[in-house]
């Protein structure tokens, strides 16, 4: 399956992250690819309609946003989890791309 980025946002939050936390995200984008839909826990979770995290452990808690759309699945966006629940905002700007990712 292709995994594509959403925007430039995106991309820029995954190369920014250390050099130790970047290796891990792009394994688990590259399990993304491999196995689509049915990648499951610990690397990935459903966290809403039509909304997925990618889940990585570490010392920092990284968090990627994605959806499937026409046989890809879509980077929206990324973020460093500080606390047990994602924040609303964290979705909320999720969900607005999702909404702009479909009327494209």
């Amino acid at each position: 399956m292709e995994v594509q980025f959403f925007d430039k946002k995106i991309e820029e939050f995954i190369d920014h992250l250390d050099n130790i936390v970047n290796p891990k995200v792009f394994r688990v984008i590259a399990l993304l690819e491999e196995f689509g839909p049915s990648l499951g826990m610990p690397q990935s979770k459903k966290i809403g309609q039509r909304l997925f995290e990618l889940r990585i452990l570490g010392k920092q808690h990284i968090r990627i946003i994605y959806t499937f759309h026409r046989d890809s699945a879509i980077l929206l966006h990324g973020f460093i989890k500080k606390s047990e629940k994602i924040p609303l905002k964290e979705i909320c700007l999720a969900k607005a791309k999702l909404s702009v990712l479909d009327r494209r």
